[in-house]
């Protein structure tokens, strides 16, 4: 993949901000998850870790995070204005950044089991647990898209690693999802493991955000 002769400082920064975005959301949540009280990182969301005390620190992580992936859009933008659909593709990581910032302001509803005082529903219940969700599927369908487009450009410039290692991120990603979306509906063979496959959609999406990121700047040198 050729791309501009060098790219400046600002925007080398900007496509640093996507890694960190990924990077913080995946520590937080991973460190959340084991020291909240009464929480199961197996089986409860992401999302979960908004609700309660110390949920502030979730919302803020869906804030920054989203944040920084926004200035990778930005600079991913900057970065690749030969490459076909490059505008395009730099507003579904845009989207995707905005799905995060969306989740931060709107919570949660206390949903599929936790807190496990509270009566157990399978589905949002309130405008701010609806906005919740709405948010969210930016995060789930507009990641995906971007990595089929990507892969249809490095397919263009005969890339077949990177061409592959898209595919089989984005296919890790859907997988894991629907296997999170079975398990949240409660259905036994999924239910005691669906926050793993949630996580592990999240982490397949933004472990390939970070090495495109990488990428972008390493051939752009």
């Amino acid at each position: 993949m050729t791309l501009n002769n060098g790219i400046d400082k600002t925007t080398k920064w900007l496509l640093i901000c996507g890694q960190l975005g990924c990077i913080l959301f995946i520590v937080l949540f991973l460190i959340q998850g084991q020291l909240r009280a009464a929480y199961s990182p197996l089986k409860f969301p992401i999302s979960s870790l908004s609700i309660g005390e110390f949920g502030w620190i979730q919302r803020i992580n869906f804030l920054i995070s989203g944040s920084l992936i926004f200035l990778f859009a930005i600079g991913f933008r900057r970065a690749t204005p030969l490459l076909k659909n490059s505008l395009w593709t730099s507003r579904l990581f845009g989207a995707v950044a905005l799905g995060l910032i969306g989740a931060g302001f709107c919570s949660s509803d206390p949903i599929y089991g936790y807190p496990m005082n509270a009566p157990l529903k399978i589905a949002q219940f309130t405008i701010t647990g609806h906005l919740h969700d709405f948010f969210s599927i930016f995060v789930f369908v507009c990641l995906p898209i971007a990595c089929f487009k990507m892969r249809n450009r490095f397919s263009e410039f005969n890339n077949q690693k990177w061409a592959s290692f898209t595919l089989v991120s984005v296919i890790g990603m859907l997988s894991a999802f629907f296997l999170a979306a079975v398990g949240f509906k409660q259905t036994l063979l999924f239910v005691d493991f669906a926050g793993v496959f949630q996580r592990l959609s999240i982490i397949f999406g933004f472990t390939w955000l970070i090495a495109l990121s990488r990428l972008i700047i390493k051939v752009s040198k």
